[in-house]
């Protein structure tokens, strides 16, 4: 599989837009899923079969609540028991204010879907439902506010909720786990096709180690909520959780390192060379790419300084440095990316959230933070000849 960092795709521009940075309410959504896909490929079948297992130990069937929502030819939709797509609709909610579009699981056993093409995320919660509200957006369309649990005032911030993301069309299905913007309800996903791939699972205790490890770290620990959640840093940064300089001493001395030597930096396009030139790193190569120096919300969220185009140069050597700052490998390796995992996170200023996420999983990849697909460290799975999908609640 080729690394995402060196495929030419657009990458998950989320922005917190799945919720907004620091808004009261989550801003409307545009699915755009860690998990976009090429359009290049042998076809897949229409309808993909979707398996939910509840092995969460600490809920039943009927208090789970399953929702699949997203895009499909830039109208946003959602998925109904019956198998088909709905346009959302601002007759949809109802005398609360909020839409219900639950799916229910099978009253015991495993519960099966029959899944369209579209891009979205599949959303669970357990215990009390998902209040998703219909809007119209800029352009007088019908769309979703998602939630936004690391927003105190959100309506769904009091309930247990996590989503997978996926993207699904004639080209195969792309999917992922993803703790980007928090860590939740521990799950896992299995793709069947050309090959049988299973990523997301916790090693046992897991998600109780998660919460403790980033709670252990001072200027992490106000990111984690009760026994809920832990939420994102860059998402604590917006909320006044998180310290907006914690990164600042560890780029300054990137900056000055790279100031009297060399970063090589080496995508599918070719081979990059750079340097701190005049406060901006430079490289040359098969094209001409600089970046400012990046903040520490630049980082987290892998934009602003770091944001990275769909243009096959500056985009994925953003990446790379938006990877190497987040995983502190960019002292200790002047060729990037790093891939020895056992090098990541060394540093005392380092994404200890990203570190404590890919601690908790069997394989050790989770999706910590937006470009942590560089080297292929993300807990995301493709097949180009998918055969069915299976959404696995693993044990609290």
């Amino acid at each position: 599989m080729t690394p995402r960092h060196q495929r030419n795709l657009s990458r998950r521009k989320m922005l917190f837009a799945l919720g907004g940075a620091a808004v009261a309410v989550p801003a409307v959504a545009t699915i755009a899923p860690h998990a976009l896909a090429s359009q290049d490929g042998a076809s897949a079948s229409d309808a993909l079969p979707v398996t939910v297992r509840n092995n969460s130990g600490a809920f039943d069937n009927t208090s789970v609540h399953l929702y699949v929502v997203g895009n499909l030819d830039g109208k946003q939709v959602r998925l109904t028991p019956d198998g088909n797509l709905a346009p959302v609709s601002l007759s949809d909610n109802q005398a609360d204010g909020y839409t219900d579009y639950s799916l229910p699981l099978a009253s015991s056993g495993e519960t099966t879907l029959s899944l369209p093409y579209m891009s979205g995320r599949v959303y669970v919660s357990l215990g009390d439902k998902l209040k998703f509200k219909a809007v119209t957006d800029g352009n007088g369309d019908a769309a979703l506010q998602y939630p936004a649990g690391w927003v105190a005032s959100d309506p769904n911030y009091g309930v247990l909720h996590d989503c997978a993301e996926f993207t699904y069309n004639a080209a195969g299905m792309f999917c992922n786990t993803t703790m980007v913007d928090m860590f939740s309800v521990p799950m896992s996903i299995r793709l069947t096709g050309d090959q049988d791939q299973t990523t997301g699972t916790l090693r046992d205790g897991g998600r109780a180690a998660a919460f403790a490890a980033v709670k252990e770290i001072e200027d992490f620990a106000r990111l984690v909520v009760d026994d809920t959640r832990v939420i994102a840093p860059g998402h604590g940064l917006d909320a006044g959780l998180f310290a907006a300089d914690y990164f600042a001493p560890y780029i300054d001395e990137v900056w000055s390192t790279y100031t009297g030597k060399d970063l090589t930096v080496t995508t599918n396009a070719g081979t990059f060379t750079g340097r701190v030139r005049g406060e901006r790193f430079t490289f040359d190569g098969p094209a001409s790419v600089s970046f400012a120096k990046p903040t520490t919300r630049d980082v987290l969220f892998c934009d602003g300084s770091l944001a990275a185009p769909n243009d096959g140069t500056t985009g994925p050597v953003a990446a790379v440095l938006g990877a190497g700052l987040n995983r502190s490998t960019l002292l200790t390796d002047a060729t990037q990316p790093a891939t020895d995992a056992a090098a990541f996170y060394q540093a005392e200023l380092t994404n200890h959230y990203a570190r404590a996420m890919h601690a908790a999983t069997q394989d050790g990849r989770a999706y910590g933070f937006a470009f942590d697909d560089v080297a292929d460290f993300a807990s995301y799975i493709q097949d180009t000849h998918p055969t069915g999908f299976t959404l696995t609640l693993s044990p609290f």
